[in-house]
C-alpha cells in the first residue's frame, strides 16, 4: 500500500459499474472510445502520479514558489508536467476533435485529474487551469482567438489562468473596477490589478493566458456591465513576435498549504499598453465565466475529495502497521500489541474517512456523467440534466471541500503525534485541503447560491428534479429487505428537507429575504448530508447485486466494505440532520441579523 493515494478500484467501480460510463460510446460525438481507451487513460494518469507527481509531492511543498527580481521561480518538475500533458494531448482530451480535443467524456478525465491531484495538487493545478480556460476560449471566442491562443494552451506551451478577483471585490464581482478602453485596432486597453491568480507568472512558462473580468469604459454598473477578456502576459507585436503586454506581476502570497503553485498580485496597463481581445459579447462576461467557475467547482471538489483520499490511504497504512495497545478485554500485559486498526475508534475514524472520500467521489462523477450527457441530447432530456447540475453543483463543491477538512484531520488524528509532524504527509495534506472551501467560491456563497438561486430556479423544477432521482433510489433500495429500512430513513431525510425548504421560501415570499438567507450554509450543510446518502444507497444497491455474481475473494472485500461504510453513514452521518433541520425551522428568529457587530467587542 506503500504510496498509494486513490483507489484505481473504486475508481473503476464508479465508472464502469455506477454511472456506465461505456454507455455514451452509443452517442457519435464518443463513438470512437470504448473500455480499452478508457482503461488506458486511467493507466496513462496513474503512471503519471506515481512517477513524476507523486515524487514531487513533499518537495514542492518545502521548495515553495519564490519572488526573486520581478520573477516567479518554481519547482522543476512544472515544466515536466506542463510538457507531459502536453504532449498526451490532456490538457484538451475532453475537447472536440475539430478544436485539436480527443473527445474523452468528461467522467474519464475527471478521474484522470482526480488521479493527479491525489498525487500532487500543487502540481495539478497548472495544466488543468489551463484546460478552463482554453475551453472558455473555444465556448466564446473568435475564430481568430481560438486558432491564435487555444494550439499552444493545449500543448502545454502556454499556462491558462482565470482572473477575478480584486482587492476591493473578493466574492462581490460588482465592485470589480479593472476597466477596458476600446480602441480603433480591435483590441481594448486594460488598466486595473487582480489578486489570488494561481499561476499568472513564472519562470519555464512561454506565456500565461489570463482569462479576465473588466469593465468597458462607460458599462453600467454592477454585475450587468462586467466583461470577459483575453488579457496573455505577452502579446504578438507587428512581426508575429512575442512582446511583454503591460502585465506585471509585483508579487506573491505565501500560504498555510497548497504551496506548490504561486498565487500572484497582477498589475495591468501600468504603462497604458495593456491589450485584451474582448471573450463573448459585452456586457455578457459574467455569463461566460459563470461556465469556467461552475466547471471549476466541480474540480475543486474532486481537488478535496482526491487530498482527502490520499490522506486517507496513508491513516490507513500507519493503522495497519503500527502496533499499540491491546484489546480492551485483554488483562494480560505480556499479550504482544495489536495493530491499532484493531480498536473500534481507529475503525470508526477510518469509516468516516472512507464513508466521505468514497461518497464525495460518488456524487462528483454522477455529476461528471450529467456533464457527459448535456453534451450529447437535447430538448427536455438536456434541460433534465443541466438543472441537476445546477442544483447538484453547490452540493459536489462544498461537501467534499469542507468534509474533506474533517475527513483529513481524522486522518491525522490516527497517526496521534506523528500526524502533526512532517515526517508525515498529514500535517501537509490537512493544510493542503483548506483551501478548497475557499476556492471558487466560499460556503457561505455556495449556500446562497443554492438556496437564494438553485433551489427556487424556475418555480423550483430543479429541485423537483433532484428529489424525483432520490425517490427512485428510495423506491428500490425499498424493495430490497436488506436496504428498506436505511431507504425509509432516507425517505425521511428527504420530508425533512422538503419541509425547511417549504419554511425558509416562505419567508422570502413575505419579502424577507435577508431571514430567508441568514442561515444558508446551514440548508447547504443539510442538503449535502441527504445527497451523499443518496450516493451511498446507489452505491450498496450495485455492490449487492455485484456480490451475487460470485466475485473474487478481492472484489468480494472490496464490495463488503461498500456495504459496511453505507451502513455507517445512514448510522453516523445521515442523523446530523435532524439538528440542522430543527434550527433551520427556527430561522426565523433572526439571532445572527440581530447580533450588533458592537457586541463582539471586548
Amino acid at each position: 500500500m506503500a504510496g498509494k493515494f486513490i483507489s484505481m478500484r473504486n475508481l473503476e467501480f464508479l465508472i464502469y459499474e455506477m454511472f456506465d460510463t461505456e454507455s455514451l460510446t452509443q452517442y457519435p460525438f464518443f463513438q470512437d472510445h470504448s473500455r480499452e481507451i478508457f482503461d488506458m487513460v486511467l493507466d496513462t494518469a496513474m503512471k503519471m502520479g506515481k512517477d513524476i507527481l507523486f515524487p514531487a509531492f513533499s518537495d514542492m511543498d518545502k521548495n515553495q514558489p519564490e519572488f526573486k527580481n520581478g520573477k516567479v521561480i518554481v519547482h522543476p518538475v512544472v515544466k515536466e508536467v506542463m510538457e507531459a500533458c502536453g504532449e498526451g494531448g490532456w490538457i484538451g482530451a475532453h475537447t472536440a476533435y475539430e478544436l485539436g480535443g480527443q473527445q474523452i467524456p468528461n467522467t474519464v478525465m475527471t478521474a484522470f485529474r482526480g488521479i493527479f491531484a491525489a498525487a500532487n495538487y500543487s502540481a495539478c493545478v497548472y495544466p488543468f487551469l489551463t484546460t478552463g480556460a482554453a475551453h472558455l476560449v473555444t465556448s466564446f471566442g473568435s475564430q481568430e482567438l481560438i486558432d491564435r491562443y487555444v494550439p499552444k494552451m493545449f500543448d502545454g506551451t502556454w499556462q491558462g489562468t482565470m482572473a477575478l478577483t480584486e482587492p476591493q471585490a473578493g466574492s462581490s464581482l460588482t465592485d470589480i473596477s479593472t476597466t477596458a478602453y476600446p480602441t480603433e485596432e480591435g483590441y481594448y486597453k486594460i488598466k486595473g490589478q487582480k489578486i489570488f491568480i494561481s499561476c499568472a507568472e513564472y519562470e519555464g512558462i512561454e506565456n500565461v493566458v489570463n482569462l479576465l473580468l473588466a469593465r468597458i469604459e462607460g458599462a453600467p454598473p454592477g454585475i450587468r456591465g462586467i466583461s470577459l477578456f483575453l488579457v496573455p502576459n505577452r502579446r504578438y507585436d507587428e512581426n508575429s513576435e512575442l512582446v511583454a503586454n503591460d502585465v506585471i506581476c509585483t508579487g506573491i502570497y505565501h500560504k498555510l498549504g497548497y504551496r506548490g503553485a504561486p498565487i500572484t498580485q497582477l498589475v495591468l496597463g501600468d504603462d497604458n499598453n495593456c491589450h485584451g481581445w474582448l471573450v463573448g459579447e459585452p456586457h455578457k462576461g459574467i455569463r461566460c465565466m459563470f461556465q469556467m467557475m461552475n466547471e471549476a467547482r466541480i474540480e475543486v471538489g474532486m481537488g478535496a475529495a482526491a487530498i482527502a483520499s490520499a490522506a486517507y490511504y496513508a491513516a490507513l497504512e500507519y493503522a495497519m502497521e503500527r502496533p499499540q495497545g491491546r484489546k480492551i478485554t485483554s488483562k494480560d500485559p505480556n499479550e504482544p500489541q495489536i495493530p491499532i486498526i484493531e480498536h473500534a475508534d481507529v475503525k470508526r475514524m477510518l469509516l468516516f474517512q472512507k464513508a466521505v472520500v468514497e461518497g464525495s467521489l460518488s456524487l462528483i462523477f454522477n455529476c461528471a456523467k450529467y456533464v457527459d450527457l448535456i453534451a450529447v441530447l437535447e430538448g427536455e432530456e438536456r434541460e433534465r440534466y443541466e438543472l441537476l447540475l445546477e442544483v447538484l453543483t453547490p452540493i459536489v463543491k462544498t461537501y467534499p471541500s469542507e468534509m474533506g477538512i474533517l475527513s483529513t484531520s481524522q486522518g491525522l488524528q490516527c497517526l496521534g503525534g506523528y500526524g502533526y509532524c512532517d515526517e508525515f504527509p498529514l500535517e501537509q495534506y490537512y493544510r493542503d485541503v483548506r483551501i478548497h472551501a475557499i476556492h471558487e467560491g466560499t460556503t457561505g456563497i455556495q449556500g446562497m447560491d443554492l438556496l437564494g438561486r438553485k433551489v427556487v430556479m424556475k418555480n423550483g423544477k430543479a429541485l423537483f428534479l433532484f428529489l424525483e432521482e432520490v425517490e427512485k433510489a428510495i423506491s428500490e433500495g425499498k424493495s430490497i429487505d436488506e436496504f428498506a429500512s436505511c431507504a425509509e430513513a432516507l425517505q425521511d431525510a428527504l420530508e425533512e428537507l422538503k419541509e425547511v425548504t417549504q419554511v425558509l421560501t416562505g419567508m422570502a415570499l413575505e419579502g424577507k429575504i435577508e431571514l430567508f438567507l441568514a442561515d444558508a450554509t446551514l440548508y447547504l450543510e443539510l442538503f449535502g448530508i441527504i445527497a451523499i446518502a443518496w450516493q451511498w444507497l446507489l452505491q450498496a444497491m450495485v455492490a449487492k447485486k455485484a456480490l451475487t455474481g460470485n466475485p473474487s475473494s478481492q472484489d468480494a472485500d472490496f464490495y463488503k466494505g461498500k456495504l459496511y461504510t453505507f451502513r455507517y453513514f445512514f448510522e453516523y452521518e445521515l442523523p446530523k440532520i435532524q439538528g440542522l433541520a430543527s434550527r433551520l425551522k427556527r430561522s426565523g428568529d433572526g439571532l445572527t441579523i440581530d447580533m450588533k457587530s458592537e457586541y463582539f467587542a471586548d
